[in-house]
C-alpha cells in the first residue's frame, strides 16, 4: 500500500496521525500501555509483527516499552525533530512511524523502545 488515500481509507484518524505523519499519542493515553497480553505486537498499518510480549516492561514512561524488537521487524532513522537528536524506529515491512527507541532500558540489551499504542495490534501468540 502506498498511496495515500489507501492508508487513510485503512487507518484511523489518530492512526494515520502517528503512523504516516509521524505523529504522538499522549502519554498514558494508549490502550496498550498496561497490556498484559501474551505473543506477539504486529503493526496496525500492515501486520507486521514487531515486538514480543516477552521484551515488554513497564518503563513509567507513558507509552508502551520493550527491551528489544523482533530480528529483522524494524528500520532505525536518524531523527533531529523537535530540537532532539534521537532514533526513529519504523515498520521495516510498511515504513509507517513506531516510536523512537533509546539506550536507557533493563536488561541485556540497555534499550528502551518507546512505542505508540496505535501503532500496535495484539497479535496471536
Amino acid at each position: 500500500m502506498t498511496d495515500d488515500a489507501d492508508w487513510k481509507a485503512k487507518l484511523t484518524p489518530e492512526q494515520y496521525r502517528v503512523l504516516r505523519e509521524k505523529g504522538t499519542e499522549r502519554p498514558f493515553s494508549g490502550a496498550l500501555l498496561n497490556s498484559k497480553h501474551d505473543g506477539k505486537f504486529a503493526c496496525s498499518a500492515c501486520g507486521n509483527q514487531l515486538f514480543s510480549s516477552d521484551t515488554k516492561f513497564d518503563s513509567g514512561t507513558g507509552w508502551p516499552s520493550f527491551e528489544d524488537a523482533l530480528p529483522g521487524a524494524v528500520a532505525y532513522n536518524h531523527d533531529v525533530s523537535h530540537g532532539m537528536e534521537r532514533t526513529e524506529v519504523t515498520c521495516a515491512k510498511c515504513g509507517s512511524h513506531l516510536g523512537h527507541v533509546f539506550d536507557d532500558g533493563p536488561g541485556a540489551t540497555g534499550k528502551r523502545y518507546c512505542i505508540n499504542s496505535v501503532c500496535l495490534k495484539e497479535d496471536a501468540k
